[in-house]
């Protein structure tokens, strides 16, 4: 289906790095769902891209309750009639995720893992229903540059989603529905200014062999080429967008 005539939907679309892929699809005609566990964030979203012209509509959505997704994108279906993207982007991250598995504790890991791997399982099974009917679709996976060392709790849960992908992209290829996933470095997101220190931030640089910080427009590039028929040969694939880092570290 061309660009213009789907519908997305976005896990976490209502902050960050999921409102930035919602605009760039908004503003290319897709419709877009900003599924978010905090419903009043993304609903002032979707109402903002609706002002500008575009097609949203927010609901609410833990990913890691299977429940909720699945009323997610029954009202997503209903709304738009048909989900042809899914963009697995809400996860737990940064600091807290990246320290000792005996630091962090069983508990944590657990809900860790119950959002940054089951969450994808949920939500890729659930929209692929959709995706099934409508003759194929997109599932673009989240991970991190972190999974390339899997050295923290945050790391392994973002290995296992690059191994979901090829799963999941086999799995799916017989309802032509390709499944890949962006590895981004450490972005300059909402949450990655608020959450890293300077020094923090030069240490990241000076690993990197581009030597500026990673922006939003870097991953709406990127996601913008796996979701489109520009990429229709391309599936089970994981893209580093983090300017050389860890690969030449």
């Amino acid at each position: 289906m061309p660009l213009d005539k789907s519908t997305a939907f976005i896990t976490g679309g209502g902050a960050g790095i999921g409102l930035a892929f919602a605009e760039a699809l908004a503003l290319r005609g897709v419709g877009v769902v900003l599924a978010d566990r905090d419903f009043d964030v993304a609903d002032a979203a979707a109402k903002r891209l609706r002002r500008d012209g575009g097609r949203a509509l927010a609901l609410s959505c833990d990913v890691a309750d299977e429940s909720q997704v699945q009323s997610a994108v029954t009202a997503a279906c209903q709304y738009f009639g048909g989900i042809d993207i899914c963009i697995n982007n809400a996860g737990k991250h940064l600091t807290k995720y990246n320290q000792p598995f005996a630091t962090l504790g069983i508990i944590e890991f657990r809900a860790l893992m119950e959002v940054n791997v089951v969450g994808v399982v949920a939500c890729s099974l659930a929209t692929a229903r959709s995706m099934r009917e409508r003759g194929g679709g997109v599932i673009l996976n989240i991970a991190s540059i972190a999974a390339d060392m899997a050295a923290s709790p945050y790391g392994v849960s973002k290995l296992a989603v690059k191994g979901l992908t090829m799963a999941l992209a086999k799995e799916l290829a017989p309802h032509r529905i390709r499944v890949n996933c962006i590895s981004p470095g450490v972005m300059a997101s909402p949450a990655a200014l608020e959450d890293l220190t300077a020094e923090q931030w030069q240490s990241m640089l000076d690993l990197q062999l581009v030597k500026r910080r990673g922006s939003l427009e870097d991953l709406v590039s990127a996601m913008l080429f796996l979701c489109s028929e520009e990429s229709s040969f391309v599936t089970g694939e994981t893209l580093n967008v983090s300017g050389g880092w860890p690969l030449y570290a």
